[in-house]
């Protein structure tokens, strides 16, 4: 089943005024299978493909967004990877460790006052680092690429959770480096094990103000200690590398600016601030496994960053597993849309 958007042409001269503005791009939406879902992939300049999952509101259309989730994909994965699916023989493991689309599916039945629309935001050469660095002003257009979206997408008052995996850590600091303040319609931001960037007092003063701005932000880090984790007998992070050293510089720095506690969440170490708005989970990683997407998939962080501190947030399971989502995992991958 197919749902073109359509769009009314006024003619200028009839009006009276010079040029009309830009008529948003018509949207091949298509339903999602085993799901109230509509979706679509598509192309964005520069050298952007993202896909988008709504809900379908009353009269069978997508819904515009009240909540708008923003997943900024991790280094080396599709969309189709991302968004996830049950793992038969012969699929490539990837489609089995994120599990975005069953995530967002549980938030969906969590908040059912809430229109949650999904986007998954991917780089050509599937590396958001690489993209930034490859191309002109580009924080500044994926600053631009956020607005968009929600201007499309969502309603006039929507929010926007801003959040991703691994290198999808450099298309946020892209938003919070595109503009001089981060926008108040970003009321959530999680690094999920993707805060590699972190730099020291241009960041955060950022995110500063921007948390005690609102008492609805909130800013969420999660990782492990990856210092020594080894693959293939070699170290993966160099000395001064990691998500785990990056966080440690976020704290180090927003702790000149309010108080930070720690305490203990098995199996995390939670630092927390300003009034627990800023909270930090770090996994300790005694037997020196590789958790990286584990963080996300096995255990619910993406459900855990989007519910935290709000009513939701003991309704789900746990923090750190097992999977809370099963029951929303799709049978089979996403189709493939338009590439780059």
């Amino acid at each position: 089943m197919h749902f073109r958007s359509c769009f009314v042409m006024i003619a200028a001269f009839a009006l009276g005024i010079p040029a009309l503005a830009k008529a948003a791009p018509t949207r091949d939406w298509q339903r999602v299978d085993g799901f109230e879902e509509l979706h679509f992939t598509a192309a964005a300049d520069p050298d952007v493909r993202f896909h988008i999952n709504a809900p379908i509101d009353i009269v069978g259309k997508p819904a515009r967004a009240t909540r708008l989730v923003i997943f900024a994909l991790p280094n080396g994965n599709t969309i189709e990877q991302t968004l996830g699916c049950r793992l038969t023989d012969g699929l490539d493991w990837h489609y089995d460790i994120q599990h975005v689309a069953a995530q967002t599916r549980l938030l969906r039945k969590l908040f059912p006052d809430e229109k949650i629309v999904l986007i998954c935001a991917e780089a050509k050469g599937l590396s958001w680092p690489a993209w930034r660095r490859s191309h002109e002003n580009s924080n500044k257009r994926i600053a631009k690429l956020v607005d968009e979206w929600r201007a499309e997408f969502g309603t006039p008052d929507a929010k926007i959770f801003l959040t991703g995996h691994s290198g999808g850590g450099a298309f946020k600091y892209g938003v919070v480096e595109g503009q001089d303040e981060i926008p108040d319609t970003i009321d959530r931001i999680a690094f999920l094990d993707s805060d590699y960037w972190f730099e020291g007092e241009q960041h955060a003063q950022k995110f500063d103000r921007w948390l005690k701005r609102d008492l609805s932000h909130r800013l969420i880090v999660i990782c492990y200690d990856d210092r020594n984790i080894m693959l293939n007998g070699k170290k993966v992070v160099s000395d001064t590398g990691g998500t785990f050293r990056g966080a440690g510089r976020m704290r180090d720095a927003l702790g000149k600016l309010f108080p930070i506690t720690e305490s203990t969440r098995p199996p995390f170490t939670e630092y927390s601030g300003v009034e627990g708005r800023f909270r930090n989970y770090v996994h300790p990683n005694p037997e020196n496994k590789i958790l990286h997407t584990a963080l996300v998939g096995d255990m619910n962080g993406l459900v855990h960053a989007a519910t935290l501190g709000t009513p939701q947030e003991e309704e789900w399971g746990a923090f750190g597993g097992p999977r809370a989502y099963t029951e929303f995992v799709q049978p089979a991958p996403t189709p493939s849309g338009e590439p780059h």
